[in-house]
């Protein structure tokens, strides 16, 4: 039987493409490391220079002479007129390039300590990172200054290329001793894949192809690493992340949240909740320029609408209840500085990141890292291309991630908010981090829980009380402040040892910044809280003098100090006697619309339903009668304090 075939034309054998997997790289190192020419090099012999580019390429060698007569592969990479005329790398050049098994996008970096801040720039965004040692030379200290940016980066492929292997004549010991120097190195640094390539970038020597010259290295070419390199378990599919770019309203029929999805991935019908508000709602549907979808992850972008009718606005982070990033005015981070301006501390910046920006201070430089070294140095400020940890405060809450943990909603910037300048890079940190001791970037490892060497039981035999707060709460001027002094007075009269705090003193220090919406006295009252458990795990008292309007956030309060350390006193005053003894103007800025949620005027007090005692300070207040009530239960009548029980702790006052 003869088959009969039909000829076909090329629409007949057209087929599919297969989809190619997409691997972004970095080239950096020294300077004259022979990054440019590597990155050339391997785009030459991966067939992605056309004919008309090698022949301007032969020209502009010959031209520039940098060569010796033969095509110089740098100049397919230095573009800018000062790069060729100096030889080296100032601005990062990106470049692109297929091969039959992956596509490639390359970022070549300046090797200079003057322009680390565009490495920096360069690595911001890569899976991948080749680190390129001059074989003559060895790692030298910029090498480990990009090592440990690159880990600081969260890149967790790495490739030791070993350039110029040609004048070392190829020597495999020169190569191993060379790769060990460097392992002991990165031994510090979080690397889960490190790799070492030798090369010879100029004579193209294991460049695309294994070289004859090393057959003592099996490991393969550096394309090969680069086509074989698995990346795909390194994308957040767990954290769904989706920062609102726009509030889509085409018409009154229709109100969708428009974005690109940061990381992880959401299904239609799947329960949502918009940060910072904490609002809840569902997914009605996923909405695309070529249709709906039932799921979408990241990198897509989408129009998310929702069942309900939430506020939500641009910069507000929309992810899922039982998986939600951290919402605070405070953070710490790690800083690459790439402004010739110094840090100031305290200084009003931009904060920029995924989901929005916001004003921002650095308010301490916990240290400074020895990129050489690894150790950590104490400093005042941080200078260009210097790296350092810092606290860092927000003027409204702001919605991020650990860095380690997610580097779509960690990575932030800072920039000048008069000349527009990008002044660093920052990594968040988690918030239980320490950093205090150890040696590298120990800022990565969990915080190890401080326990004093000074027993409480001692503390409270030397100062002759248990150690507790009592809790001022009540309306704007119902007297709570005025109370809590005069109240820390008498417990101090009598022996006790201690401080009063409120929420003015707070916003003065370290509350700086923070305004008198419910979420900022939340915010103040949580700090408050804290500086209140640092005293009392210190042996001593604390007067807490705050507002408080909303029960949650008392409920917090004594939850981050203890119950068992905490004394509530609610101070009952009317609205109107609290405005009659108003010194500060507050009731009548908020009558004028000037501040807006002010208890007792436009945002409800709710009044505490079991504190521990309430004392009404409508007309008269006996503060030595208040003192007795809540120090009594803490007295430990020893000998600094015997007669304390005579004075004021007597069983019948209280």
């Amino acid at each position: 039987m003869t088959s009969i075939t039909t000829p076909t034309t090329r629409n007949d054998l057209a087929v599919k493409p297969v989809e190619k997997g997409l691997l972004r790289f970095i080239a950096c190192g020294s300077v004259d490391d022979g990054k440019s020419t590597l990155i050339g090099r391997l785009m030459l012999d991966a067939g992605a220079v056309y004919s008309d580019q090698l022949v301007s390429l032969q020209v502009e060698s010959e031209k520039h002479g940098t060569n010796g007569g033969e095509i110089d592969t740098a100049l397919l990479l230095d573009g800018l007129e000062d790069e060729q005329q100096q030889g080296i790398t100032i601005d990062v050049a990106y470049r692109y390039f297929a091969t039959k098994k992956r596509k490639f996008i390359i970022a070549d970096t300046p090797g200079h300590e003057q322009f680390t801040r565009n490495m920096a720039t360069g690595a911001s965004n890569v899976d991948l990172a080749i680190l390129l040692v001059d074989a003559t030379k060895g790692v030298l200290t910029q090498t480990k200054r990009h090592a440990f940016i690159v880990s600081l980066l969260g890149i967790k492929h790495v490739v030791l290329a070993v350039n110029k292997m040609d004048l070392v004549d190829y020597d495999e010991g020169t190569f191993e001793t060379i790769c060990q120097e460097f392992k002991r190195f990165a031994a510090k640094l979080e690397i889960t894949d490190l790799r070492f390539v030798p090369l010879s970038a100029r004579h193209g020597e294991n460049v695309a192809e294994p070289s004859a010259k090393m057959l003592w290295h099996a490991d393969g070419s550096l394309l090969h690493q680069l086509e074989t390199v698995y990346t795909g378990s390194d994308r957040n599919l767990r954290d769904f992340r989706f920062p609102v770019q726009w509030v889509n309203r085409p018409d009154e029929t229709f109100r969708g949240f428009s974005g690109t999805i940061a990381s992880g991935g959401i299904r239609a019908g799947e329960e949502i909740v918009a940060l910072p508000s904490g609002k809840r709602s569902r997914v009605r549907s996923i909405v695309t320029m070529d249709g709906p979808l039932e799921e979408a992850t990241a990198p897509k972008s989408v129009t998310l609408t929702l069942e309900d009718e939430i506020d939500v606005t641009r910069g507000d982070m929309i992810c899922r209840p039982g998986n939600q990033p951290h919402v605070s005015r405070s953070g710490e981070a790690m800083l690459v500085w790439m402004s010739e301006q110094p840090l100031q501390l305290g200084r009003p910046l931009w904060f920029k990141n995924v989901a929005g920006r916001a004003i921002c201070e650095v308010e301490s430089l916990r240290y400074e890292i020895d990129v050489n070294s690894l150790h950590r140095t104490h400093a005042q400020k941080l200078g260009l291309n210097a790296i350092g940890r810092c606290s860092m405060s927000f003027h409204e809450p702001v919605v991020y991630d650990a860095y380690d943990r997610n580097r779509k909603t960690g990575a932030f910037i800072l920039v000048d908010r008069i000349t527009h300048e990008t002044l660093a890079a920052g990594m968040f940190l988690e918030h239980d981090m320490s950093g205090e001791s150890g040696e590298g970037p120990a800022s990565f490892l969990p915080a190890r829980k401080i326990k004093s060497q000074v027993a409480p039981e001692l503390r409270s035999q030397r100062y002759g009380h248990e150690p507790f707060t009592v809790l001022l709460t009540g309306l704007p001027a119902s007297g709570k402040t005025t109370i809590a002094k005069q109240l820390e007075q008498r417990l101090f009269d009598l022996g006790a040892i201690g401080m009063f705090i409120d929420g003015e003193a707070m916003r003065q220090g370290i509350s700086k910044g923070l305004g008198f919406s419910t979420e900022e006295r939340s915010e103040n009252l949580r700090r408050g809280a804290e500086v209140a458990k640092l005293l009392n795990d210190s042996g001593q008292f604390c007067i807490a003098a705050f507002c408080a309007p909303e029960e949650a956030m008392r409920q917090k309060f004594v939850e981050i100090v203890g119950s068992h350390h905490v004394v509530h006193v609610h101070l009952d005053a009317s609205v109107a006697a609290c405005r009659a003894r108003d010194t500060t103007g507050r009731y009548v800025a908020a009558d004028n619309g000037q501040i807006e949620g002010f208890p007792g005027v436009d945002v409800i007090y709710q009044k505490p339903p079991a504190p521990d005692y309430t004392i009404a300070t409508e007309d008269r207040i006996d503060v030595e009668e208040l003192a007795g009530k809540v120090f009594a239960p803490f007295c430990r009548r020893t000998n600094v304090v015997a007669n304390l029980s005579e004075i004021v702790f007597r069983e019948d006052s209280i």
